[in-house]
């Protein structure tokens, strides 16, 4: 969901309006790694005149009853899965989005009957909201029209706002086929009410209904899409005007994160301008695919926009990791504009997505600086475990030294204080070890992330610094994502506190520093130490004690390794291992 521009909204999901595995479509898809024209490189799905807020797709909608169980105990607590479509076109450079963008035409045909679905389905359509829409708004023009409704600009009858100009979605009731779409439109209000507050959010200001319609009252962009600028400036930014850009994102997406919420459409289409002015405010949009999720949860709807999709959605484990991913495509297209990801069809997309490697040969990287190529690398990592949080790109070299950046608060560094407390000493001995290696450069995020927790004179924190950090940014979602229930898997910090040496070490990712040019010369250095001074001979079975593992045949098997068979010492790959963390996966895979 999200606000309308002032002239009809143009815009395209690929993704449909219901979860579901991927149809793989074969085609003529073109491989990802053949050598093309670089005007023939990006194919940007045009933009069809639809609804700007909502989560409805061109393509035909398709519904499964349940959801399937989530891989790898992901949570089965989410909306049913959505079908991804087709691209309409291939692949071209950004810049021909602007020869083509009315082109493409929804198709409706899978629309079920409603009269059929209500008789067959008796579905409850009452909201609960406000019913007195028309005493307080004056409806004028039209401003977008899409598949699910459309969007009219409309005015403050009376009141505090009195004649100020707003934006007014009006869903209708007949629309809602199904329980699902009804839960879907119930949950984008709620997150847009819930999230409410942030700069670079768009303003929600209440939701109406009557028998026929629901009304979601917003903020009225006027400013147009990021899309409509990257195409005014040629399909590309300067550095500089892409910093601008990619700071606002960051800052709303780390912000939507830190509640618990993660978006799963993040494109150009879905930010818009608050005004035509240059510097105006980037504002995030549509939040229909948008859901709550913990910081130790995984969702494994397959949603979004094929070209921005995560591998890890794909595969139907993901987090809040997937939208870093959405932001690099982002990055990419700001900085050269051109879509990392491209093929044919969307098979041949989801293979790019989960196969190729995103180019930094051709113009204009040659020319641009080594900190805007790592930055968009790290933020295009595959592995969402060593991809960057939305709060940690705020702060890397590229962006650091920008004027007004400010690192916010981020979750994850409640996630890896959780897997540090319950890992077993040898483990906490090897992280610390590893965590004297790093320079101040390497801890400069996490000196960050300390400092907003408020240590106390004496240089440490407790458990109610984080409960005070935490409530200093807290909304309504957060409540709704039970974030706050997270805390309590920091109990061991109750009654003790931690300074700032074990708090490096707790929040630290592994993972994340082996995305690193320099991870191996850290982790040879870091064992070097550890052999020197808190290695010693230790058996199978004891390893596995201190893992907190049973004894078994995998377990050995796996285990066999990680030991010296010279002195029975921890060996570097078992000191590597151990880094990483022991998880039942790599249990499952001995199996």
């Amino acid at each position: 969901m999200g606000v309308c521009s002032s002239k009809p909204s143009a815009k395209t999901k690929l993704s449909g309006h219901r979860r579901s595995n991927i149809p793989v479509e074969e085609g003529n898809e073109r491989h990802p790694d053949e050598n093309v024209n670089k005007k023939d490189e990006i194919e940007a799905v045009k933009k069809t005149p639809l609804f700007p807020f909502y989560s409805p797709s061109p393509a035909h909608f398709l519904f499964s009853k349940k959801s399937s169980p989530a891989p790898n105990g992901g949570s089965n607590s989410t909306t049913p899965r959505r079908f991804f479509k087709r691209p309409p076109s291939p692949a071209k450079h950004i810049k021909a989005l602007a020869r083509r963008r009315s082109s493409v035409k929804p198709n409706t045909a899978a629309i079920p009957e409603v009269d059929e679905v209500d008789r067959n389905m008796g579905l409850d359509k009452s909201f609960g909201f406000s019913k007195n829409f028309g005493s307080k708004y004056e409806i004028g023009e039209e401003v977008g029209r899409g598949h699910f409704g459309n969007t009219c600009k409309a005015k403050f009858k009376k009141g505090e706002f009195k004649g100020q100009t707003v934006a007014v979605k009006i869903i209708p009731k007949s629309k809602m086929t199904t329980a699902i779409a009804i839960e879907d439109v119930r949950r984008e209000v709620k997150i847009l009410k819930a999230l409410s507050g942030h700069e670079n959010l768009v303003k929600f200001y209440d939701s109406y209904e009557d028998h026929d319609n629901v009304y979601v009252v917003m903020e009225l962009c006027e400013g147009g899409e990021l899309l409509d600028r990257i195409l005014a400036r040629g399909g590309k930014y300067t550095e500089d005007d892409a910093k601008i850009v990619l700071i606002q994102i960051l800052n709303v997406v780390s912000f939507c994160h830190l509640q618990g919420v993660v978006h799963r459409d993040l494109k150009p289409e879905n930010f818009l301008f608050a005004s035509n002015d240059d510097n105006s405010q980037l504002k995030a949009i549509d939040f229909g695919l948008s859901d709550f999720v913990k910081p130790d949860e995984k969702l494994n709807d397959i949603v979004g926009s094929a070209y921005y999709v995560a591998p890890e959605v794909l595969h139907r484990s993901y987090s809040t990791e997937a939208d870093v991913w959405s932001i690099g495509v982002i990055a990419y297209i700001l900085l050269c504009g051109s879509r990392p990801f491209w093929a044919r069809t969307e098979s041949g997309i989801f293979r790019a997505v989960l196969k190729a490697h995103p180019s930094f040969d051709e113009v204009p990287w040659p020319t641009l600086s080594d900190e805007a190529k790592d930055f968009v690398k790290r933020l295009l990592n595959k592995d969402p475990r060593k991809r960057m949080t939305a709060a940690q790109a705020l702060s890397h070299p590229w962006l650091r030294n920008t004027h007004d950046v400010k690192v916010p608060l981020d979750i994850s560094i409640l996630k890896h204080m959780k897997g540090y407390m319950r890992s077993s000493p040898l483990r906490k001995a090897a992280i610390r070890t590893l965590v004297k290696t790093l320079t101040t450069d390497d801890l400069f995020f996490l000196k960050q992330q300390f400092s907003l927790l408020e240590p106390s004179k004496n240089g440490s924190i407790s458990m109610e610094n984080i409960k005070v950090a935490l409530m200093k940014h807290a909304t309504d979602a957060m409540k709704e994502s039970r974030v706050q229930d997270f805390l309590t898997s920091l109990n061991a910090l109750q009654y003790r506190r931690m300074e700032f040496d074990e708090f490096c070490a707790a929040s630290l990712s592994v993972h994340q520093l082996e995305a690193h040019d320099r991870w191996e010369q850290h982790a040879r250095v870091a064992y070097e130490l550890f052999d020197k001074d808190g290695n010693r001979a230790i058996m199978i079975d004891e390893l596995a004690s201190e893992l907190g593992l049973g004894p078994s045949v995998s377990v050995h098997s796996v285990l066999h390794d990680w030991i010296r068979h010279t002195d029975g010492k921890l060996s570097f790959l078992g000191f590597i291992k151990l880094l990483r963390g022991v998880s039942s996966r790599t249990f499952a895979k001995a199996r």
